[in-house]
């Protein structure tokens, strides 16, 4: 698919991020998740800028065309919610309305808790905001999912990146196809887990044919882009995941404060968040945990990748959403 957009380096916070961007008016920046890059939003790029936006979706700190730190403690959610405030401020703006999905909601929830100032709204699609809890994340699950869920699966530097890297078409086609609302798997949706002895790919098993929503040109997108850091292609991201129990450490001043400016969630209802342990507590006390939530919204039969199975009705939502963000 050809994507009007133009690209460039920013330099923040000493590195490096590539940015795709398209359109003037207010700033509206779009975060992706794992794995993934800027094309993942390649949906909304005409729309929003046909609307009046300037619209900006970086490669984020780790993957494809932007650097990608050694350090695994550099991809902390201090250091990610920092390059998106100085990425707002390189970008010669004061302000913005930031949307996230996956990986890129919790970083866009951090953002907005973090720096009311800075972002004007919030809009996070599969992951909704968590509050920080008691303890830290990981073993909680672990204890529930067991030792191969994947986020634990993801803790050992070198084992996941060098499966994941192998073939990257083929884990794109079976990450892509196999947390889509169009898979078997994700009825009921449920995280991934990895049976002792298999691979994560073992599990997910690459699919005969694509999803409608996913072209074979698609996929070979995201593997070009990803070519860039070889065989630590999915390093960068990997390392977000080993931060997690971190993160908790390191948000610990924060505890309790609230997101404060308006908010917008959007997930689909076969989305393998859904299945993880006690969202459905969370996703029934939105309007407790968001003052300021514009509105929830549940896509029937999409999955994971929600701004790519259902452009449609997201670029819809996020236009009304940003139609009245002050």
């Amino acid at each position: 698919m050809s994507v009007a957009v133009e690209h460039r380096h920013v330099e923040v916070n000493g590195i490096r991020l590539h940015i795709a961007e398209r359109g003037e008016g207010p700033l509206v920046l779009l975060l992706h998740g794992f794995p993934e890059c800027w094309y993942s939003w390649r949906h909304q790029f005409a729309p929003l800028a046909a609307a009046g936006y300037r619209v900006v979706a970086p490669d984020q700190r780790g993957y494809a065309r932007s650097d990608q730190p050694g350090d695994i403690a550099a991809y902390s959610l201090l250091h990610l919610t920092g390059d998106v405030i100085g990425l707002i401020h390189a970008l010669g703006e004061e302000r913005a309305v930031v949307v996230g999905h996956d990986w890129g909601a919790p970083v866009a929830w951090t953002t907005a808790l973090l720096r009311p100032d800075v972002v004007r709204a919030v809009a996070g699609l599969s992951v909704p905001h968590l509050p920080r809890g008691a303890a830290p994340p990981l073993p909680a699950l672990r204890a529930v999912l067991g030792d191969g869920f994947y986020q634990q699966y993801f803790q050992e530097p070198g084992v996941a990146d060098a499966e994941l890297a192998q073939n990257p078409t083929a884990t794109f086609r079976s990450i892509l196809s196999g947390s889509s609302g169009d898979s078997p798997a994700t009825d009921p949706p449920r995280p991934w887990v990895v049976p002792d002895g298999a691979t994560l790919l073992d599990t997910l098993r690459e699919p005969k044919e694509l999803p409608a929503w996913l072209t074979e040109e698609d996929v070979e997108v995201f593997a070009r882009e990803y070519a860039h850091h070889g065989d630590r292609a999915f390093t960068g991201g990997l390392n977000w995941y080993r931060n997690i129990d971190r993160n908790w450490e390191l948000l610990a001043p924060f505890a309790g404060r609230g997101v404060e400016v308006p908010a917008l969630y959007m997930s689909g209802d076969r989305d393998l968040v859904r299945g993880f342990p006690g969202m459905d507590q969370v996703l029934s006390s939105l309007d407790r945990i968001l003052p300021r939530l514009h509105r929830s919204i549940t896509l029937p039969g999409c999955g994971h990748w929600t701004q790519q199975e259902r452009p449609g009705e997201v670029n819809a939502a996020l236009l009304e959403f940003l139609a009245a963000a002050p």
